[in-house]
């Protein structure tokens, strides 16, 4: 099988690309961060993510079997935004279709709706209807919040909770959050791809669903932190956000996200499809679990120093 993936040195896409490549697969990929073209020793055909350029697009994608898209923004920044990326979307969907792709495997988010006040959760439903309305035999993949290790979301709540004396948190953390193992998201992404139906919709999702209040706590008591965990006000608690996030020179949390925590959209109405329990994991990564942030800036918008 010949597969595209766009982003296979991001989070998602090079767990995607390590499997198709160790199960003998070739693997293209379309990104804005180019690099040694090879991943766990194995060549992969790079190509830009230039969606001003849709015949450049259209050719990278000539002979492949299946597309994983990735593509994504998490919030607004500069001219990337969430308009952008929807109007993106469309046009490598267009080139897919133009390119005679076989079936794209598309990465959504669980409760999509053309309805959210979130405009994240309204664009990646604009999306899946694009992708619908494309003719182009698909599987779309809907993942709660996903963590492993090198997250981000986990990670960096293990890193505040290591590094200050109280980590304040929306409301009173009692709404949902169902973690999803990065490893068994992978799975199903690569599986996905050989779905017969041709058009299909799961949520991507693990076994254990938690408060948010007490995941946090979970996590602080794994990495022997000694944070106090304490419910605010929704804008005292993106306030404090925004102070971590010039410490660190990232962004930590937006509103539209606070929104999206509590009101419950982290958590499927789905039966679990990944099997891997939350607990089990963290006990054997709290020791090296947020010794070090992960930024998002730093791996989409940041270029490496030459």
């Amino acid at each position: 099988m010949r597969a595209a993936i766009t982003g296979a040195f991001s989070y998602t896409g090079r767990h995607v690309a390590e499997r198709l490549l160790d199960a003998g697969h070739s693997v293209v990929t379309l990104t804005n961060h180019p690099r040694a073209g090879e991943i766990g020793g194995h060549p992969v055909d790079v190509h830009p993510l230039d969606f001003s350029d849709p015949d450049g697009l259209r050719r990278a994608l000539e002979g492949a079997d299946v597309l994983f898209n990735t593509y994504w923004v998490r919030f607004d920044h500069g001219d990337v935004t969430f308009d952008s990326a929807v109007r993106n979307s469309g046009t490598l969907i267009d080139a897919a279709r133009a390119a005679g792709v076989g079936r794209i495997v598309h990465v959504s988010i669980a409760n999509p709706s053309a309805d959210s006040a979130s405009r994240y959760y309204r664009g990646k439903a604009a999306v899946e209807e694009l992708l619908r309305a494309s003719g182009v035999p698909h599987s779309i993949v809907r993942p709660t919040v996903i963590y492993g290790r090198g997250d981000v979301l986990v990670n960096n709540i293990a890193w505040m909770l290591r590094h200050s004396p109280v980590f304040g948190i929306p409301g009173d953390g009692r709404y949902g959050i169902q973690p999803v193992y990065i490893d068994d998201y992978a799975d199903l992404l690569v599986n996905a791809a050989g779905r017969p139906e041709p058009s299909v919709a799961m949520d991507a999702v693990g076994p254990d669903a938690y408060e948010f209040r007490e995941l946090v706590r979970t996590i602080g008591r794994a990495v022997g932190a000694r944070s106090l965990v304490l419910g605010l006000p929704p804008a005292l608690a993106l306030a404090g956000a925004s102070l971590f996030g010039l410490l660190v020179r990232d962004v930590v949390l937006t509103r539209s996200e606070v929104h999206e925590l509590m009101s419950g959209v982290l958590v499927s109405h789905a039966p679990s499809t990944c099997p891997t329990p939350f607990a089990g994991w963290l006990a054997e990564e709290a020791p090296t679990l947020g010794r070090r942030w992960s930024s998002e800036l730093g791996r989409h918008f940041r270029r490496p120093a030459a």
